[in-house]
């Protein structure tokens, strides 16, 4: 039953209600997201544990007035059930439903969009200054930061400039991966009431400075010894002694899961008028007990739940398949870590890294058969690529495996550490493309832009698993900064190879050949000109297919040659026009003083929404069927112009 959920339509609807209805309103939004998500699939985990942080936040705060801020945007299931998207819920990450984020175009009280981790310190701080400054009522702003969130180097940045500038904002650090069984009760509330009482906190500052005056030079050897006995006058009055030192009142640790005590912390947090920390305890995946109790290996399982995955509550029982039924070809990321770990049995020198995605990248198999030889650096990508940048230095031959869209996260680094100094790193970009369900936020349709224009750089894109595993041996035999991106989702069921075997750098090969217009696709972009080429033939167009395999550097010589044997040359990525492949085959033709008319295919120049893939490429023309349309269009242009 949903007595109290079903009442509330909007945030102003949880003022009246008792703690101890809170309590029961927080679990049946809990009860909501493991029914919902249980059938439709989504991000579960992180939700199940901030269902009474977003409840004690909106029974206090007056959103959208007050501001409140969520990172990472996975863990902000309950606070869209709260804010009026409640029936929408089982719309979540569908095509034309609820994103899978915080999004800004879709709720008055989504403050930003919320894809990428780290970040709500930051949004925090600017927004509570301009608030100061008076652009905007005045009002109260927390960030709500959890799930792995704090490994993020742009967060301590920002904690940095709020306590030095004493920005009032309160920080709620939801911290799902610790005991909070010794440190709950009457003294935890004791300290918390040391920390923000101003009397007393100025107390202990006269305490410092009073020592520091005793006669007779004990007074002079106190101040001799003055950083370390300040830090240890400190850690008596404040155990947050990190948080303290960087002029934050801590409060801690409170039982993320026992609303009454979030809501005593926030209300003197928020009168405090100065920067705060209140850092609560939850539990991953709260309330469903394969998660609750399963320790680590629970907690990253739920992390996201599958469609159908949860019926009544409890885990749904998976059939066995049917006898003789064939499975599906291998997913990319499980090919790509199955051969690092093979190509780290080859050599020595090579290793593993990831940013808090080791099964996302397949970088699980490696930890799992060769532990010493795989490190994970956190939510932390900028350091990522710098601990490649030194391991490189001294003669490694790293392989950080990071999403597209993360690696954005560490562009100056790939700039300036990797690429100036020419340092052998292999950059293994999965999720390149459309993504799906994680939309926007998580497309990686940029890489091949933001990468080219790079010196020293050399790009390469599979257009099947067993290339995959021949390109990695070409990266890392390769003497130099490569990025290789590969996507989501299974292969297209190619045996792979008993060996690899290197590729020659910057060269294409020629698939099938034509006449009259020559398809020369990157990556996925070759199983779709592979797949127009067909559509067009039987409509007495023939066609030549090409993969170029490299984007940088092109394969001058076949570019020329298909544009001097074709009426129309079509380039087909799966990455934005502006800067990408298509545009590095048009440039490579210009600067050779070749003619020739190029029909580009690729991403659009917006933002993709989430949907199933099938549907995303069907909206952006990205599938035979369009781009065989498309040159149809183009060479019955061609051909009225020329009669």
């Amino acid at each position: 039953m949903q007595e109290l959920l079903n009442r509330i339509e909007a945030p102003a609807d949880l003022r009246g209600l008792s703690d101890d209805e809170l309590q029961q309103l927080a679990q049946e939004v809990r009860q909501h997201i493991i029914d919902t998500v249980g059938e439709i699939g989504g991000h579960f985990g992180a939700n199940l544990g901030t269902c009474e942080i977003a409840v004690a936040l909106h029974s206090l705060l007056d959103s959208p007035r007050d501001k409140i801020v969520w990172d990472v945007g996975h863990q902000a299931y309950p606070h869209k059930v709260l804010t009026g998207r409640r029936d929408q819920l089982h719309t979540i990450r569908k095509y034309g439903g609820l994103a899978p984020f915080c999004a800004i175009h879709e709720s008055e009280h989504d403050i930003m969009g919320a894809g990428h981790a780290s970040t709500a310190i930051g949004y925090a701080v600017g927004i509570k200054e301009a608030m100061r400054r008076g652009h905007g009522e005045d009002a109260h702003v927390v960030a709500v930061v959890g799930d792995g969130a704090m490994t993020g180097g742009v967060a301590f940045e920002a904690v940095h400039q709020a306590g030095g500038s004493g920005t009032p904002i309160v920080v709620l650090l939801n911290d799902n991966g610790m005991s909070i069984a010794p440190n709950v009760g009457a003294l935890s509330r004791y300290f918390n009431r040391v920390r923000l009482n101003p009397k007393l906190w100025h107390a202990r500052e006269g305490v410092e400075g009073g020592l520091t005056k005793l006669p007779v030079g004990i007074g002079a050897a106190f101040e001799r010894i003055g950083p370390h006995f300040k830090e240890s006058i400190k850690a008596f009055w404040a155990p947050g002694m990190w948080w303290e030192e960087l002029d934050f009142a801590y409060m801690g640790v409170i039982d993320g899961h026992d609303v009454r005590a979030l809501r005593r912390a926030l209300r003197e947090g928020l009168a405090a008028e100065r920067p705060v920390v209140i850092h609560c305890a939850t539990v991953k995946g709260k309330g469903f007990a394969p998660a609750e109790e399963g320790g680590l290996e629970g907690m990253e399982k739920w992390h996201a739940a599958k469609p159908n995955s949860i019926a009544n509550g409890a885990p749904a029982k998976v059939s066995a398949p049917a006898s003789g039924a064939k499975s599906g070809p291998p997913q990319y990321t499980q090919v790509f870590g199955k051969t690092l770990v093979e190509e780290c049995r080859r050599d020595e020198r090579v290793l593993g890294i990831t940013a808090a995605m080791n099964s996302g990248t397949g970088l699980s198999l490696l930890q799992q058969e060769l532990p010493d030889r795989y490190f994970d650096v956190g939510i932390a990508e900028q350091q990522a690529v710098l601990f490649a940048a030194g391991l490189a230095l001294q003669g490694c031959k790293p392989v950080a495996a990071i999403y597209s869209t993360f690696l954005q996260r560490a562009y100056d680094q790939i700039v300036h550490d990797v690429c100036l100094q020419r340092l052998n790193v292999v950059f293994a970009m999965d999720r390149a493309g459309l993504v799906g369900d994680d939309g926007p936020t998580h497309h990686g349709a940029f890489d091949i832009a933001y990468l080219r224009c790079l010196p020293n750089m050399v790009l390469m894109a599979p257009r099947d698993e067993a290339m995959l595993v021949h390109m990695l041996r070409t990266a890392l035999v390769f003497d130099g900064p490569v990025a290789l991106r590969y996507p989501r989702g299974e292969g297209v069921g190619v045996p792979l190879p008993a060996e690899p075997r290197p590729i020659e750098i910057g060269t294409g090969e020629i698939l099938r050949e034509g006449d009259r217009v020559a398809l020369l696709g990157y990556g996925t972009g070759v199983g779709k000109a592979l797949d127009a080429a067909a559509l067009l033939e039987d409509h007495g167009i023939s066609v030549t297919v090409a993969d170029a395999r490299f984007a940088k550097p092109i394969d001058a010589g076949l570019a020329a040659q298909l544009a001097a044997e074709h009426e129309l040359l079509v380039t087909v990525e799966e990455g934005v026009l502006a800067g990408g492949f298509g545009s590095a085959v048009w440039e490579t033709l210009s600067d050779a003083g070749i003619a020739s008319r190029i029909l580009r295919v690729g991403l659009p120049d917006r933002y993709v929404t989430h949907g199933a893939p099938a549907l995303l490429y069907e909206e952006v023309g990205f599938t035979g069927e369009r781009i065989a349309e498309r040159i149809e269009a183009a060479v019955s242009e061609r051909s009225e112009i020329t009669r």
